[in-house]
C-alpha cells in the first residue's frame, strides 16, 4: 500500500491504524513500484523505468549493441502483408505488450507502440524489425526520466495534431495530443480515428474534439481533488482552417457532416 499526503502526523496515524488491523511492513519512502522507479529530490521527483528496460532488453536478446536516434523511421507506412509471417508469434506479442506498459513513463515511444500493436494477430518480419528498432532506441535512451517539480502553475495547456489518411490499409487518420499542467506532461495519446476523414481539416478537427473531451474530463478530475482551474484551457493546433471552423462552424455547407465535432469543440 502507498500512502501519500503532506501531513506527516496524519500519515503516521493512518499507518498505525492499518498496522492494528493488518500485517504490514513499513518500507519507507517510495522507490520502486510495479517496475516504475522513483527518485526524490528537494526540487521534485523523477519517475523512470531503467531496470524494466534492462530486463526487457535481456529478454529480447538482441545480437548487437547498436543504438538508434529515433524509435521509428520517418514516414514509414507498415502494412499487414508484404512479408513473411513470424514462426513464433508469442515473442512479438510479449515484447510489444511490454512496450505498452513502458509507454506509461516514455511518451516518446507512444507512436511506434501504437503502430506495432495493430499487428498483434499476424505480425510479419518487417514488423519485428521495426520492433527491434524501438528496443535499440530504448537502449540508447535508457537514462531518460520524467521530472515532476514540487511547485508548478495550474494552467492547463494542450497540443493536438493529426496525420490525415496515414494508415495505408484503411486510410483512416491518426490522432495525437498531449496535455500539460504548468510544465508537467500529465496526459498523452496516439489513436487511430474511428471514421475516414475526407480532408486534413476534418482529421484535425476530429483530433481536437478528442482532446476537448479529454480536457473536460481532466478539469472535472482535478476539481475532485480541489484543484481549481478558473482560467480557460488553451488548445493549440497548427491548422488555421480548423481554428476557423471551430470558431464559426456555419462557414460552408461542406462542414455540416462535422458540425457536431465543431460545435462541441467550440463550446
Amino acid at each position: 500500500m502507498i500512502i501519500t499526503g503532506d501531513d506527516p502526523e496524519y500519515i503516521a496515524f493512518v499507518k498505525a491504524r492499518l498496522r492494528d488491523q493488518f500485517l504490514m511492513t513499513n518500507l519507507g519512502p517510495l522507490r520502486y513500484f510495479l517496475g516504475i522507479e522513483v527518485f526524490s529530490t528537494s526540487d521534485g521527483f523523477y519517475i523512470f523505468q531503467k531496470k524494466y528496460i534492462q530486463d526487457l532488453l535481456a529478454r529480447a536478446a538482441l545480437g548487437d549493441e547498436r543504438t538508434v536516434e529515433t524509435p521509428m523511421e520517418l514516414n514509414v507506412k507498415l502494412q499487414p502483408t508484404n512479408g513473411d509471417h513470424l514462426p513464433d508469434l508469442t515473442r512479438y506479442r510479449h515484447l510489444v505488450g511490454s512496450l505498452v506498459y513502458l509507454a506509461v513513463t516514455r511518451p516518446d515511444i507512444s507512436y511506434p507502440v501504437h503502430i506495432l500493436s495493430q499487428f498483434f494477430s499476424a505480425p510479419i518480419t518487417i514488423h519485428y524489425n521495426h520492433l527491434l528498432r524501438v528496443l535499440r532506441y530504448l537502449r540508447g535512451t535508457i537514462t531518460r526520466r520524467f521530472f515532476f517539480p514540487r511547485s508548478s502553475s495550474l494552467q492547463l495547456q494542450c497540443y493536438s495534431d493529426a496525420m490525415w489518411a496515414s494508415d495505408p490499409s484503411d486510410r483512416r487518420s491518426l490522432s495525437a495530443y498531449c496535455v500539460f499542467l504548468g510544465g508537467l506532461l500529465i496526459a498523452w495519446k496516439t489513436k487511430k480515428q474511428t471514421a475516414v476523414s475526407h480532408s486534413s481539416v476534418e482529421a484535425d478537427l476530429r483530433d481536437m474534439t478528442l482532446l476537448t473531451a479529454e480536457v473536460t474530463w481532466l478539469r472535472w478530475f482535478l476539481a475532485d481533488f480541489e484543484v481549481s482551474i478558473t482560467t480557460p484551457t488553451l488548445v493549440l493546433s497548427d491548422s488555421t482552417c480548423v481554428i476557423s471552423v471551430a470558431r464559426d462552424p456555419v462557414k460552408h455547407e461542406l462542414t455540416k457532416h462535422i458540425g457536431v465535432d465543431a460545435f462541441y469543440t467550440r463550446a
